[in-house]
């Protein structure tokens, strides 16, 4: 619904030069297969190029060992990556909505992310090599004004059964956990969370420029471990988080952060072990990242 009700809002305000882009991740058999015929049948009619593909989702999480929610994100990205190849456009534009961002920046909270971090309304993102600006433009719209918004118009839609079934982390904090936490406050906890993801945007754009005021780095790309210990202890959490993605360290969590923090004591370990098979090293007032 979301996506649709985007596709029709891109075509009221004018956009003509679209691509819309379709993966059937082959989990729903003839379902998904009809999703894919509605959405070209749509896009057509409306004069917009289709680009759709099949993916057998299953076979890939047995060659890769990655849950259902990673490897179908891998599928997907990779799926974008090619459309803007074929078509030169580094443009990809999301449906993402407001209760999105909640189900977003509870799951990283779960997870163990360094703030309240949700989902950026423009970023930059990697897809199947291709660096790609992502623009959400429903991301401060709720679901339920999107969906009155394509009742009021009979739009139509094709609702995904599997949202439905809480087999999977995201269904789980969507159908279970947000219900649970508005029953207990008494309140509707979207906003709210919401919110803090918007706060979390303007303490990192403040973080960033006091970073930009202070120079961490050395000419080799190591951290000076003096520079470092002159901070305050969230510009050094702030300075290391921004260091590790640099060095494309994934999977940095707050328990990470804190780990390596803990280098700047000249007493602790001179090493940290990092996702993907590298570590961070301390020598001779320096903090590097390098492979094991």
């Amino acid at each position: 619904m979301d996506s649709m009700a985007l596709l029709h809002l891109l075509d009221d305000a004018g956009f003509r030069n679209l691509i819309v882009c379709h993966l059937d991740h082959g989990l729903r058999g003839r379902e998904s297969a009809a999703d894919a015929r509605f959405v070209r049948k749509v896009a057509e009619k409306m004069g917009y190029v289709v680009e759709s593909a099949k993916v057998d989702l299953r076979s890939l999480m047995e060659v890769s060992g990655e849950s259902l929610e990673t490897a179908g994100r891998g599928a997907r990205h990779g799926f974008f990556g090619d459309c803007s190849k074929r078509h030169r456009c580094k443009r990809l534009l999301f449906g993402h909505h407001a209760d999105d961002q909640a189900e977003t920046v509870l799951w990283n909270l779960m997870r163990g992310s360094h703030g309240c971090r949700g989902m950026s309304e423009v970023s930059a993102m990697e897809m199947g090599g291709v660096e790609m600006e992502v623009s959400r433009p429903l991301l401060g719209v709720r679901k339920d004004e999107i969906r009155a918004w394509m009742e009021a118009r009979n739009f139509k839609w094709r609702e995904d059964a599997s949202n439905r079934v809480n087999d999977v982390v995201r269904n789980r904090i969507r159908n279970e956990a947000l219900p649970l936490l508005a029953d207990i406050s008494k309140r509707d906890v979207g906003p709210m969370f919401a919110r803090a993801a918007k706060d979390d945007e303007a303490r990192k754009e403040l973080m960033g420029w006091a970073l930009g005021q202070v120079n961490v780095v050395d000419p080799q790309g190591r951290l000076h471990l003096g520079a470092m210990r002159s901070l305050p202890e969230v510009l050094q959490s702030g300075a290391l988080l921004g260091f590790l993605k640099s060095n494309d360290v994934h999977g940095i969590s707050a328990a990470l952060v804190g780990r390596c923090l803990g280098m700047l004591d000249p007493s602790s370990p001179a090493s940290v072990n990092l996702p993907g098979g590298a570590r961070l090293r301390r020598r001779a007032g320096r903090v590097f990242v390098e492979e094991i």
